[in-house]
């Protein structure tokens, strides 16, 4: 819950920090054309950089998908060739005891 507290903070902080910017603006001393267009011109900017962070932090998580993904692989490729490794030994070393019980076997007949 710390965690998510931090965060929750930040978003208040920034939605403080933009409703007292947008109240600056309409209280500032200039026509209502400047203001609307500085309005304007504040609103695409921001919207640019919201898309950019966003296209990064899409870039980001779909990198380290890729990554996650190809360790994944890699680890299952090494866990089956363990597995294959592990079943061939289990099947050879059950061969030589049935070959040694056999033998033993004959042996005593």
């Amino acid at each position: 819950m710390s965690e998510n507290a931090g965060g929750d903070k930040f978003l208040y902080f920034l939605a403080g920090a933009g409703i007292g910017a947008a109240f600056a603006l309409l209280f500032a001393p200039k026509s209502g054309r400047e203001t609307r267009e500085l309005i304007a011109r504040t609103a695409n900017d921001s919207r640019d950089y919201l898309t950019t962070k966003m296209n990064e932090g899409r870039q980001v998580v779909e990198e380290r998908s890729r990554r996650l993904t190809d360790d994944f692989t890699s680890f299952l490729d090494k866990s089956k060739d363990a597995v294959q490794r592990q079943k061939e030994q289990l099947s050879a070393a059950f061969e030589a005891g049935k070959s040694a019980y056999r033998e033993e076997k004959g042996f005593s007949e």
